[in-house]
């Protein structure tokens, strides 16, 4: 009798043990992975630099790449370290879009779109070449890359401002930003609006 007792006891303890979790208790949040780290959906860390008060930053890389997802990468780096980071650009991506050489921010988020005409492109392809700029379902331009051609096609822009865009991202070495369009002169708040879907830094 003493061991039977002794053995539903220790019965009793490992079915605690077991059950243990979901009985009242929280599970953990979700793990998000971070080019090898991993952080709690908390956040505790604030979301700026590297984990344990160290420098970084943290990119969003999605599109044509290899491993879309969020990454840390050393400070004053390039948009080129973190399309490596996921993995490189796979054969559908149309790299003229992007400006490797362009700083990162932290918190940026990196797109490589796929080329025009390719399964995924995001739209159907023009007979003959790619969607209209602008046009729904078409791939934002990179105001990196554009002309003053393009941009004049894109709805509430002119031979004058795309000049203006031109000459800005010239002087000031890019756009670091879409909102940045916002500094050349004639691009008020309802211009600024129409045109912010269609391009891109």
């Amino acid at each position: 009798m003493v061991a039977w007792a002794a053995a539903a006891a220790l019965l009793v303890v490992a079915g605690v043990r077991m059950l243990g979790p979901s009985l009242g208790g929280t599970a953990e949040p979700p793990l998000v992975t971070i080019d090898g780290d991993r952080a709690g959906g908390s956040g505790r860390d604030g979301g700026g630099g590297a984990p344990g008060g160290g420098t970084g930053l943290y990119v969003h890389v999605a599109g044509a790449v290899r491993r879309p997802g969020l990454y840390r990468v050393p400070d004053d780096s390039r948009v080129a370290a973190a399309v490596a980071k996921a993995g490189g650009p796979l054969r559908r991506a149309e790299m003229t879009a992007v400006n490797l050489a362009q700083p990162l921010e932290d918190g940026q988020q990196v797109i490589v779109p796929v080329a025009a005409g390719v399964p995924g492109a995001g739209g159907a392809p023009v007979a003959g070449g790619a969607p209209e700029p602008g046009a729904p379902g078409s791939v934002p331009i990179s105001l990196a890359t554009v002309t003053a051609e393009q941009l004049d096609e894109l709805d509430g822009i002119g031979p004058t401002l795309a000049e203006r865009i031109i000459e800005f991202r010239d002087e000031n070495g890019g756009f670091r930003s879409v909102g940045q369009l916002q500094e050349v002169e004639g691009i008020g708040e309802k211009r600024f609006a129409a045109l912010k879907e269609a391009v891109r830094p």
